[in-house]
C-alpha cells in the first residue's frame, strides 16, 4: 500500500530537549489517520515538521513518496492544512476571506463557491466572520485549505473548543471529504472518542514516542486482555495512592480507572479500599473503547520504562 505521508525515525529537539524520538509515521493513501496523544505529546510539532513550518536536519520525511525538502514546492501544492486556530479577517465576509486566499492559488472563483458548498457555508457566505461561531470559523478555514483541491489534508485539533453541534458538523465534514472527495486526511486530536468515530488508521504518541500504529481493527486486537474497572469513591487521592502500589491505574478528576487481570482482583480492590475506610460508591467494568485501549497502551509502556 502506498503511503502518502511517511517519516523515518524522525527526531526533533527544542534546544537540548528532545521532543520527538524516532517517530515513524505511515499514512496510507485514502485513509483517515487519527494522530492521538495528550497535550504536549508532540502532535503539533510533528505536523509542523510535515508542512515545513519547522525544519529537521535529516531526510526523514517523505510526502507523496518523495523526499520533502527536495520536492517541497511540488508536495505542498497537493497539501492543505489547518494548524491550530484559523486565521481569518473578522471584518470580511466568508466569501471575501476565501477570495483573499484564492488569489494566492491558481484557481477560479467557481472553486471558491464549490468549497463553500462542501463545508456547508454557502448560506452564511455574505456574513462577516466576526459573527461566525467557532465551528463555522473552523469550517471556513478548512474551505480555505481545500481551495487548491489538495490530495492530502492535515488538520490539527479541528474540534478543539467546539460545542457538541460544532464537533458533529466537523466530524461529518471530515468523513464526507474522505468518502466523497477522496481526500487522505491526517487529523490530530486528544479527543479519543471523536477519532474512534472517524479514523481508519491510528497512531498513538506519548512523550514524543509513537507507542502504536495501525488500523482500528489492529488497535482492538492490541488489547492486553485486562479488564478496565472504573471506580467512584469519596477520596480519590487516598484511593489512588493505595491502589497504585499493587495495580496499574489512571486517575481522573471524578473517577479512577484500574487495570486488572482477573475477576478476583476486582474483589481485592474493593476489600483493600474498605479495609482503609475508603467508601466505594461504584466499581464497574467499562467497555474496551478507544480511550481505554489508549490508556492500556500508555500504562503498559510506563510500567516497563
Amino acid at each position: 500500500m502506498p503511503f502518502i505521508v511517511e517519516t523515518n525515525q524522525l527526531d526533533y529537539f527544542f534546544g537540548v530537549q528532545k521532543v520527538l524520538d524516532r517517530i515513524s509515521i505511515k499514512v496510507p493513501r485514502g485513509s483517515i489517520y487519527g494522530f492521538l496523544g495528550p497535550n504536549g505529546a508532540g502532535k503539533t510539532t510533528t505536523l509542523r515538521l510535515l508542512l515545513g513550518l519547522l525544519k529537521e536536519n535529516g531526510k526523514s520525511i517523505r510526502l507523496f513518496e518523495k523526499p520533502f525538502w527536495s520536492a517541497r514546492t511540488e508536495v505542498l501544492q497537493k497539501t492543505g492544512s489547518l494548524i491550530e486556530q484559523p486565521s481569518l479577517y473578522g471584518h470580511l465576509t466568508g466569501r471575501e476571506n476565501l477570495e483573499v486566499f484564492r488569489l494566492s492559488y491558481p484557481v477560479s472563483k467557481k472553486r471558491a463557491e464549490t468549497v463553500l458548498s462542501l463545508v456547508g457555508l454557502q448560506d452564511a457566505a455574505n456574513k462577516q466572520t466576526k459573527n461566525y461561531s467557532l465551528g463555522m470559523k473552523q469550517r471556513l478555514a478548512i474551505a480555505i485549505a481545500l481551495l487548491p483541491d489538495p490530495e492530502l489534508l492535515i488538520l490539527d485539533e479541528p474540534t478543539n473548543g467546539l460545542d457538541p453541534e460544532g464537533i458533529i458538523e466537523t466530524r461529518m465534514l471530515i468523513q464526507r471529504l474522505n468518502s466523497e472527495q477522496g481526500k487522505t486526511i491526517l487529523v490530530s486530536s486528544h479527543l479519543l472518542s471523536e477519532i474512534e468515530k472517524i479514523a481508519t488508521h491510528v497512531g498513538i504518541i506519548h512523550q514524543g514516542c509513537l507507542r502504536f500504529q495501525g488500523t482500528m481493527k489492529a488497535l482492538q486486537q492490541q488489547a492486553s486482555g485486562e479488564m478496565v474497572m472504573e471506580l467512584e469513591t469519596d477520596d480519590y487521592d487516598k484511593a489512588a495512592a493505595l491502589l497504585e502500589k499493587q495495580f496499574k491505574i489512571f486517575q481522573a478528576v471524578d473517577h479512577i480507572k484500574v487495570f486488572l487481570k482477573t475477576k478476583k482482583q476486582v474483589a481485592d480492590v474493593n476489600a483493600l479500599l474498605v479495609k482503609e475506610e475508603i467508601s466505594v460508591y461504584s466499581l464497574c467494568r467499562v467497555q474496551d473503547d478507544l480511550e481505554n485501549l489508549f490508556l492500556q497502551i500508555i500504562s503498559n509502556h510506563e510500567s516497563i520504562s
